[in-house]
């Protein structure tokens, strides 16, 4: 599985704006929505009893939000590229606009982490988290985030 796997053009939302974590969280809900079939407020309950463990703000402005929903039918992405950075709370304290939101089947189990962990290793990449900030095309971002060697490791 790589992230293409994970997520369509259409699943890329380059300039969001949003003025704080809980807003974020409302407007991914929504649009997750719209590509699940589960309703928003289902997917934003689970997102904030997520956060409520700990942010997932992982550090250099990058946060991968992320729980398992019954219902679903298969593991499935969104980002977003904020206009400006907001507090996510994050493990560095760092204001956040880049954004992967994964959402997982409630009985996933290994697939949900391996997913997490795909995502993880791409935004680790310098250089392809810098040329993400620099992006406003769906279609480009979608080729950054499923063309790095990172987004098709095993």
């Amino acid at each position: 599985m790589d992230l293409g796997d994970l997520l369509t053009p259409d699943d890329i939302y380059p300039t969001m704006r949003t003025s704080s974590k809980r807003q974020l969280l409302q407007d991914l809900s929504e649009r997750a929505e719209i590509r699940t079939g589960i309703a928003a407020r289902q997917i934003f309950d689970t997102l904030l009893q997520r956060e409520r463990l700990g942010s997932t703000g992982v550090g250099s402005g990058i946060a991968i939000p992320h729980g398992k929903l019954p219902g679903l039918a298969k593991i499935t992405g969104i980002f977003a590229r904020l206009e400006k950075p907001i507090d996510f709370e994050s493990l560095d304290d760092e204001p956040v606009d880049i954004i992967f939101l994964l959402l997982a089947p409630e009985g996933s189990g290994a697939d949900h982490l391996k997913a997490l962990a795909r995502i993880a290793r791409v935004m680790r990449e310098t250089d392809t988290v810098e040329k993400l900030r620099e992006t406003y095309e769906s279609d480009a971002i979608y080729s950054l985030l499923t063309d790095t060697p990172a987004s098709n490791a095993a």
